[in-house]
């Protein structure tokens, strides 16, 4: 049976069984990783012991509202879904309730499927809901297949894509079958599988270091003779996106130009990840002070153009393609973009190695279609977090990808990642004007 009780500015949801503190816990965990916070970190943020924090994270403590919201504030999410854990109703939420007292308990019982049903017999569960709503809005906009996107883009008529945004393989070694089941079972190749902080895995990540000479070529003439391809089914004036990195990112760019694209910057996401810092291997005490490599905290992203039919304002009439969408009539798109790691949410959903946030992912995608018109492509499509954002900004996009369990994760998740409200304007909602979603850029 639901109840609600009025207890400051929220209302207090209660059931017949206790609020699941360890479903919060488990979230707020998430998320506080996601944000880069160490419990430490987190702690002093909120003005609260480390103890406290530890037995929220552990399900053994319950958060007031108050607390619910400056933890929401604290590691940059919106507090409804962490309120609703805590079992707190938001207010909007709540005053829906208390305009319709009468219809509001068997509402919410046939909705939740606690109307003369066990939980065992719920019709559905949240997220599966979300994905059925979500097919029914997006499906007509995308299309994921499983293919090597080389074999695809031979078959694939020219001028009839108008954007790439995209993530490749850079060690070329780390996607194949044998490193990616190594990958799967958590130990061995080229994957580095950081040390675990307080109690967590981190996400694995590539040894780019480890290439040789002869690698870093394969990896150029990889990118030359795919950018071959991508230029030929690419409209005149149309932009390519290419996730780098700071260690391979010269040999991405030369091959690029060398395959007919003009470069023509490079868009630098200000992020701090686990990668770098590290004092010697097995040798961190005796030189306590040296580190081996930088700590990283920016991701270049190549951006390129196939050369226009002439002036940009006659490749905009007849392509749709040549420049860049704007923010606003008053701010153009930038090339300095600061982003939260991908958040715990977002990997729930797809666990991919190299999964992009969405927060970041929509601003790019938006901005390489100039008129909102065309079709975008990711031929290294992983978790599919390109499509999804293309879903989320009302764009129509194509996705490929040859790895099958990487292929069935994208499938199942597209729909959820595109339903998530982006956090990059603080609130976790995206702006709007004119209706349409607007996802502003936070230049530092």
């Amino acid at each position: 049976m639901l109840c609600f009780r009025r207890q400051g500015g929220s209302v207090k949801l209660t059931t017949s069984r206790s609020i699941n503190a360890k479903a919060f816990g488990k979230r707020l965990r998430a998320e506080r990783l996601s944000a880069g916070l160490s419990l430490s970190a987190l702690a002093d943020k909120l003005s609260v012991t480390k103890g406290y924090l530890s037995r929220l994270e552990q399900g053994k403590s319950r958060p007031s509202a108050a607390m619910v919201e400056r933890i929401s504030h604290a590691v940059g999410v919106d507090s409804s879904s962490l309120s609703i854990l805590a079992g707190y109703l938001p207010n909007d939420v709540a005053q829906i309730l208390n305009r319709h007292p009468v219809e509001a308990p068997a509402v919410l019982r046939e909705t939740f499927g606690e109307y003369h049903q066990a939980e065992t017999k719920q019709v559905t569960s949240r997220s599966q809901a979300l994905e059925q709503n979500s097919m029914r809005r997006w499906d007509e906009l995308y299309e994921v297949v499983q293919a090597d996107c080389f074999g695809w883009l031979e078959q694939r008529p020219s001028n009839s894509i108008h954007a790439v945004v995209t993530d490749p393989p850079y060690g070329l070694k780390e996607y194949t079958p044998e490193e990616t089941t190594k990958l799967r079972r958590g130990r061995g190749g080229v994957w580095r599988i950081p040390p675990s902080f307080d109690g967590h895995t981190r996400s694995p990540l590539p040894r780019f270091t480890v290439l040789t000479d002869d690698d870093k070529a394969a990896l150029t003439n990889f990118i030359y003779e795919w950018a071959v391809r991508i230029e030929r089914v690419l409209a005149p004036g149309g932009h390519v996106f290419i996730a780098t990195n700071p260690l391979v990112s010269h040999h991405v760019y030369r091959a690029m130009e060398r395959a007919g694209f003009e470069k023509r910057g490079e868009i630098i996401r200000l992020v701090q990840t686990l990668r770098g810092g590290d004092r010697p291997k097995n040798a961190h005490k005796e030189f306590d002070d040296v580190t081996v490599m930088p700590r990283s905290s920016w991701e270049p992203w190549g951006l390129f153009r196939k050369p226009c039919e002439g002036r940009v304002q006659d490749n905009l009439r007849k392509w749709k393609t040549g420049g860049l969408r704007r923010i606003s009539a008053e701010q153009p798109f930038g090339d300095v973009i600061k982003s939260s790691p991908t958040r715990g949410v977002e990997r729930e959903i797809a666990p991919h190695p190299s999964l992009k946030p969405q927060a970041f992912m929509r601003q790019l995608v938006r901005a390489s279609l100039p008129l909102g018109e065309g079709v975008i492509l990711d031929p290294f499509m992983g978790g599919g977090s390109t499509i999804a954002a293309a879903c989320a900004i009302g764009y129509h996009s194509i996705g490929i990808e040859s790895d099958p369990e990487f292929f069935q994760m994208a499938v199942k998740a597209i729909p959820q990642l595109a339903a998530l409200a982006s956090s990059e304007n603080g609130n976790g909602k995206p702006q709007r004007r004119n209706g349409e979603p607007m996802y502003q850029q936070s230049l530092l």
